[in-house]
Order: C-alpha cells, then sequence, then structure tokens
C-alpha cells in the first residue's frame, strides 16, 4: 500500500469508530438489532482499516482472532452467535474509548484545565502525594490515560527546576506513582472505565448503582494506603529539604473548572438514566460526547470565526488526525475484548471434558482469587480486558457460587486497579516509566510491588466482609 493511499485510510478510518460510538447508543436506547448489528460491521470496518494502514498496530491480535474464529468454527456449530456476540463485545469496547476520548480532547484543549494540573504538581512537600493522588483521580474519571500524561508532564516539568539531583529524583519519583495509584483507583468504581462496564456486563445479576458504594471503598483503600506508606517511608535525604513556598490561589479557585465538569457528567448521566431509562453505561455514552460538543464550542468564543468553526475544526482535526493517531491503541482494545469473550466461548464447553467444575470451589476463595488472578496474568501480558472478558464467562454465577454480585465486581475491578500499577503491559504504568526514565516493568514492580501486595490483601479482606454483610 502506498504512503498515500495509507494516509487517505487512516482518514477514513477515523470517521468509523465515531459512527459506531453513535449506533452503540442507539442500541442502548432501543436494544435494535439493526443497531447492534451496525456497530459491529463498522467497529470491523475500523479494525480492518488500521490493520492495514496502520503500521504501528499490533497487527499479531487480529491474527490470533482470527485463529479462534477458525477454531470455534471447526468445533462448535453454533460458531457464527459466538463471534459476532465477541464482535459486540468489542464494538462496545471502541465505543466507549471513542467517547471518552472525545471528552479527553476537550479538556486538554482547555487551558483553565492545565492551570488546575499545574496548581497540583505545584504543592509543598508536605501536601504534594496527596493532592496528585487525588488530583490523579478526579482527572482519571474525565481523561483516563489522559491524566497521567498531563499531570506526569507538568510534574516533569517541575522536577526539572530542583537544581540537587538527589532530590528531583526522589521528588519525580513519589509524583509519578501518586498519580499512578490515584488514577488507578477510578478503575474500582468510575461508570466511565472500562474495568466497571465490561465487569458489569459479565456478571449477572450486577448493576452500577448497587456496586458503586462497596468498589468506591477499594478507591478509598487505594488512595489511603498509598498516602500511609508514602508517609511511612519517605526517602532519607543526604541534606535537608529547602523550603518551598506554596502556590497562589485557593483549592477551590484552582479546582473549579475540574468539579464544574464532573457535576456536569453526573448530572446528565442521572438525568438520562431516570427520565430515558438507559443504563449508567450507555448514559455515560451519550452524556460524555454530547458534553465534549459543548465545551469545544464554548472554547472557541472569542476565536476569530466564533465558536461553530471552531467546532467544526475540531470534529475534522478529532476524525481525520485524533482517532488515526490511536489506531493502535483501538486495535489493541477492541482484540483484546473479541479474544476474550471468544476465547470464553471455546473454554466454556471444554472446561466439563477436562473434569474441571468450578462450582464445587467455595464461592469466597473464587471472589478472592479474582484479586489476585486479573493483575497476575498483567504480569504474563495480558491486557485485563483479554483476561476479564475470558474468565468471569467461565467462572459460576454469583448466585450458584452463594455471594452477592457486588462482591465479585468489586473483586474485579480491585484487581483491575492492581493491576494498572504494577503491569508492565498497562498504558498506565509505561506512561510512568516513559517519565521516570525507567522500563516499565521496573515502575510497576519496583515503584508498586509492595504496595500492590498491601492493596491486595485489603481488598481481600473487604471483599469477604462484603460476602459476609451482603
Amino acid at each position: 500500500m502506498s504512503a498515500d493511499l495509507r494516509r487517505r485510510v487512516m482518514e477514513l478510518a477515523g470517521l468509523f469508530p465515531v459512527l459506531a460510538m453513535l449506533a452503540t447508543i442507539v442500541f442502548h436506547y432501543n436494544g435494535s438489532a439493526t443497531a447492534a448489528g451496525l456497530a459491529g460491521g463498522l467497529a470491523l470496518a475500523a479494525i480492518a482499516a488500521f490493520a492495514l494502514a496502520d503500521r504501528a498496530a499490533p497487527v499479531s491480535f487480529v491474527l490470533v482472532g482470527l485463529t479462534l474464529v477458525a477454531l470455534a468454527a471447526l468445533s462448535r456449530p453454533d460458531w457464527w452467535a459466538g463471534t459476532w456476540s465477541a464482535v459486540g463485545r468489542g464494538s462496545f469496547v471502541m465505543a466507549l474509548y471513542t467517547a471518552l476520548t472525545a471528552i479527553r480532547i476537550a479538556a486538554t484543549g482547555s487551558a483553565e484545565i492545565v492551570d488546575c494540573g499545574r496548581f497540583l504538581a505545584s504543592q509543598r512537600p508536605g501536601l504534594r502525594y496527596i493532592a496528585l493522588s487525588i488530583g490523579g483521580h478526579l482527572f482519571g474519571l474525565i481523561l483516563l490515560y489522559g491524566s497521567i500524561a498531563l499531570l506526569g508532564g507538568l510534574s516533569t516539568a517541575s522536577t526539572r527546576q530542583e537544581p540537587d539531583p538527589e532530590l528531583r529524583r526522589h521528588r519525580l519519583r513519589r509524583m509519578l506513582v501518586a498519580i499512578n495509584r490515584g488514577f488507578a483507583a477510578t478503575l474500582c468504581w468510575s461508570p466511565l472505565g472500562f474495568s466497571m462496564a465490561i465487569t458489569l456486563a459479565l456478571v449477572p445479576g450486577a448493576s452500577w448503582n448497587n456496586v458503586v458504594l462497596p468498589c468506591a471503598v477499594n478507591a478509598v483503600l487505594m488512595i489511603g494506603l498509598g498516602w500511609g506508606l508514602d508517609t511511612l517511608f519517605k526517602p532519607r535525604l543526604s541534606q535537608p529539604v529547602p523550603p518551598r513556598a506554596a502556590p497562589s490561589g485557593t483549592w477551590l479557585h484552582h479546582l473549579r473548572p475540574l468539579l464544574v465538569l464532573l457535576g456536569a457528567i453526573v448530572a446528565g448521566v442521572v438525568l438520562l438514566h431516570n427520565l430515558a431509562g438507559v443504563d449508567v453505561v450507555g448514559a455515560v455514552m451519550s452524556c460524555v460526547p454530547a458534553l465534549a460538543v459543548i465545551w469545544i464550542w464554548r472554547q472557541g468564543r472569542g476565536i476569530p470565526g466564533g465558536p461553530m468553526r471552531h467546532l467544526s475544526a475540531q470534529v475534522n482535526e478529532f476524525i481525520r488526525r485524533e482517532l488515526p493517531g490511536c489506531g493502535g491503541q483501538i486495535l489493541l482494545l477492541f482484540m483484546a475484548a473479541f479474544i476474550g469473550s471468544l476465547g470464553a466461548f471455546l473454554l466454556v464447553p471444554l472446561l466439563p471434558r477436562l473434569g474441571l467444575d468450578l462450582s464445587v470451589l467455595p464461592g469466597w476463595l473464587i471472589v478472592v482469587a479474582m484479586v489476585w488472578l486479573v493483575p497476575l496474568t498483567g504480569q504474563l501480558g495480558m491486557n485485563p480486558i483479554l483476561s476479564v472478558s475470558m474468565i468471569l464467562p467461565i467462572l459460576p454465577t454469583p448466585e450458584v457460587m452463594g455471594v452477592p454480585p457486588a462482591a465479585l465486581v468489586a473483586a474485579v475491578t480491585g484487581g483491575w486497579a492492581i493491576s494498572g500499577t504494577t503491569s508492565p503491559f498497562t498504558a498506565s504504568v509505561m506512561l510512568v516509566g516513559g517519565f521516570g526514565g525507567l522500563p516499565a516493568r521496573q515502575a510497576g514492580l519496583r515503584w508498586n510491588g509492595p504496595y500492590a501486595l498491601c492493596v491486595g490483601c485489603a481488598i481481600s479482606l473487604w471483599v469477604l466482609i462484603l460476602i459476609w454483610l451482603i
């Protein structure tokens, strides 16, 4: 394929995820099989375009997916239904990623949001860790991995001004660890994240309304334990830390743009969920891109050409540049969901033939095992989307295990969050390693290994309490 043709294909490819997102939104409101089929077809078109035109795309995942399709066709008479179900799972992930990318692009284009991040990164030493941890959490709710990119970049710029290399090294490590842990805590409970959306879709009887409080406790544990460990094990410096002035302005003034945006998203999701009857994930997928459009329009006020011209230019940039630039990530996420779903489809009938009956195991043991299994598979190179999509369907239902669905969801999303701080194959750890100037495996295990063990034990205890309480 020539370079010019590749460029044209990539520009066209950015349109497919947007159309798949719109079709998925329609499906969430009316359950139309036509909308679901259209979303799946558009998602496949996007994957084909990215695989053919994006040289950096992980095409090996496509080959694994095609191999699984061939195995399903040879071994299962209902292979087409299983394959199309896997396409539906992948198109859902692609649609959610597209919606969240829209709000991330809008946010990173806001000077107020960047100023908010700069305020958090410039806090005095005694307050900096918890400020960046909570800030990473709040930013992560909207920007996802973009929160690490934004705050990590600001932290790196801040530490460059420190002349002492020892102090600069320790300060950068603590700042990056705080940001990473704060972001990872969002994976425990946020309805905007893949962890919650996918887990809710795979755990029978679970809904966000019923699991949000138990899962939010996991987030509090992650942030609280991180702060405690950072306080207890401060690095010993060879010379006293020079005094550092606190940044000017109040917390409310600097955090107001971020809090207003979060409030608008929460209000929109609650209204859509209650008035239209759509589930929380569907409401998120509807509300987030709409708010992104409004925000970009408002940013265009005072710009030559006006808001509409600015909005048109940004939408064109989003479709022709931003999404194609994320082609490799979109392909990876789609294929992780596809491979996990189709892999589970092949494994479910195979387990009884191998004499494996997971229902004989105590339900509490299976639930606690999920806290540790998800980060363990992350060390082996499996994206949590893939591992969770493959493991959950082969487990007995919560009803059969005799455990509340909320406990299983809390265990899975808690393990997912731990993986987000330790797995060298996750974007969060790779970003942190890049800012810290060391390999992702070292950034994950050396910086967060003991922390992950403490958090894993705390979450395991909490899900056992949930099983007993609920």
